[in-house]
């Protein structure tokens, strides 16, 4: 046998220089040329890697931007508060029959105040959603809110221009106002709000305030942005609560845990405080129904947790079938590169550079793969928030986590698939491999 007419038959046309410690230059070279030789096979096992890529940062960041989105919701309704309403009894308690009216008083607010360790503010919020207000310029109805001065920190409700009501204001009863930024567009049309005055059913407020503009997509009594707040000792004098309640009344107690480790203690202790000053039973959830935003963001972020997490895993698998299709390509290339692989070892190639060259060629499949699945996936992710997004939904937000946790497995997917084929190479019999033709 003409040993160099099989090395001429065994090289392929990409002209692989066969000797026992190839260039690394030459070895990329000859797997770009094989790779080009089997064009739409190594497309579609390149398509199967990248779209795993894709799918495990688009879904996981699809599901980011909604659990962001929401977070943003929650903390424009306020800092990881409780809502305590005042509501009727279920229960029979001591004697009391079940069905009266509980409702809050000035006195439960210094209670829990006192005693309830876990928990760091306490605030009434008295209000009235029927008053008249006008100014020099226009006139509409708002609801108006008196709280102290705290409640513009829980309820998020920043200052655009001007300030909030402080404790001065409360101590004196002053008739100062706060105005929502479409409150103060409507009274005041184009004019700067600040230091003028607004009536609120014939009581002059001196405006001090106006709130930034913001987005809230839940309320338990309309949206921020519309309403006036006034310090809760003004608000006590000239709007007080309406019958059934009484002068010492209002409509709901806000209450924020110390920390949010803190709040299920916090609600605990605000049930048996409220309990005994109103003579309930503690665990009666009908007289003290209570708005947890706490458990509620906890509860949200369970779901989309575990969204993110199913899309995830729909994308890790999409991967893996990627990594088998990439170990395919391989065994297929040493196949028909067999008598190639004779000629190599028949003329003194050890097995590790064999193994080296089909190990090379699997990761550069697969790395070139990832390398455009990410750049598609954050491309994508780039494009979709130049748009404009609803208040719920942050957009596509790609966290390093997720282009992490892709390019791991990736990396191990890349390995295992290279490996078996890469091994099975460096192992074939030069003596068969010799023997071998194509198809046969």
């Amino acid at each position: 046998m003409d040993l160099g007419a099989v090395c001429r038959s065994g090289l392929r046309s990409g002209g692989v220089r066969v000797h026992n410690h190839m260039v690394l230059r030459d070895l990329v070279g000859d797997v770009l040329r094989t790779l080009w030789a089997h064009k739409l096979r190594t497309f579609l096992t390149m398509f199967g890697i990248a779209w795993g890529i894709v799918s495990i940062v688009l879904m996981v960041a699809a599901g980011e931007g909604l659990r962001k989105g929401q977070e943003e919701q929650a903390r424009n309704l306020g800092k990881d508060i409780l809502i305590v309403f005042h509501g009727r009894t279920s229960m029979q308690v001591g004697g009391a029959r079940a069905g009266r009216a509980v409702h809050w008083e000035d006195s439960d607010v210094l209670a829990v105040q006192a005693e309830a360790a876990d928990c760091q503010y306490a605030l009434p919020e008295l209000e009235q959603n029927d008053v008249r207000a006008h100014s020099n310029y226009n006139n509409a109805a708002f609801t108006v809110t008196g709280s102290h001065p705290p409640f513009a920190y829980i309820r998020s409700l920043d200052v655009g221009d001007g300030r909030f009501y402080d404790w001065d204001d409360q101590k004196e009863a002053r008739r100062v106002a706060f105005l929502g930024s479409d409150a103060a567009k409507q009274l005041f049309p184009g004019r700067n709000p600040i230091g003028e005055e607004v009536y609120l059913n014939s009581f002059p407020y001196k405006v001090i305030g106006v709130m930034a503009v913001k987005k809230q997509d839940s309320s338990y009594d309309g949206w921020d942005v519309s309403k006036i707040f006034i310090p809760f000792a003004a608000m006590r004098r000239d709007f007080p609560d309406k019958p059934p309640g009484t002068s010492t009344t209002f409509d709901q107690l806000l209450v924020t845990p110390r920390s949010v480790e803190q709040h299920e203690a916090c609600k605990r202790e605000i049930q048996t405080v409220l309990g005994r000053m109103h003579n309930f039973d503690p665990h009666d959830k009908e007289a003290c129904p209570i708005w947890d935003t706490v458990q509620e963001a906890k509860a949200f972020r369970q779901m989309t947790n575990g969204m993110k997490y199913f899309l995830g895993a729909v994308g890790i698998v999409t991967l893996f079938l990627g990594g088998l299709g990439v170990m395919n390509v391989m065994m297929v290339a040493v196949r028909e590169r067999t008598r190639e692989i004779g000629v190599r070892k028949a003329l003194g190639a050890p097995a590790h550079t064999i193994l080296k060259q089909f190990f090379i060629e699997a990761l550069l499949i697969a790395s070139l793969s990832g390398a455009i699945g990410m750049a598609i996936a954050y491309g994508i992710c780039f494009l979709v928030n130049l748009l404009p997004m609803p208040d719920f939904f942050a957009g596509l937000v790609a966290t390093w986590q997720s282009g992490l946790v892709a390019c791991g497995l990736l990396g191990i997917i890349a390995v295992f698939s290279a490996l078996y084929p890469a091994r099975r190479a460096a192992s074939i019999d030069p003596i068969e491999a010799l023997r071998y033709e194509a198809g046969g």
